[in-house]
């Protein structure tokens, strides 16, 4: 089972952007999915974005479609969120989380996943 770190978090004005970056420590096979969610604060952890890693096949939130891009690198085993044009709303934390087998998955349900990191904070202020 591979290990999840996120980096990138931070406090951006709203209309900035921010990368994150979850890096995977072990092997990630092809096929593993690996995602984004996201929790503000009394609210339940949401979908962001997921990318399968053998295919790279990507799937969105529809909030976040046109705005935020998932990549996934095979040298150095990260997966990076590009977020575009942010607003209030997208103040949370933003973990990432996997799943060896993401064809077995539905990929926007969080209970699903059985490996998450720790999480980085996002902070959009107007």
């Amino acid at each position: 089972q591979v290990q999840l770190s996120e980096s990138g978090g931070g406090q951006v004005q709203a209309g900035g952007s921010l990368r994150l970056s979850c890096t995977a420590t072990g092997r990630v096979y092809s096929t593993y999915v690996i995602s984004w969610f996201r929790q503000a604060p009394g609210k339940e952890r949401s979908f962001v974005a997921a990318i399968t890693w053998g295919q790279r096949r990507t799937t969105y939130s529809p909030s976040v479609k046109g705005r935020f891009t998932i990549t996934a690198g095979n040298a150095k085993n990260t997966v990076d969120l590009e977020m575009n044009s942010l607003n209030n709303e997208n103040t949370a934390r933003y973990y990432c989380a996997a799943h060896s087998d993401g064809d077995s998955i539905r990929l926007q349900v969080s209970s699903q996943y059985d490996n998450w990191g720790r999480g980085t904070q996002v902070t959009v202020s107007s």
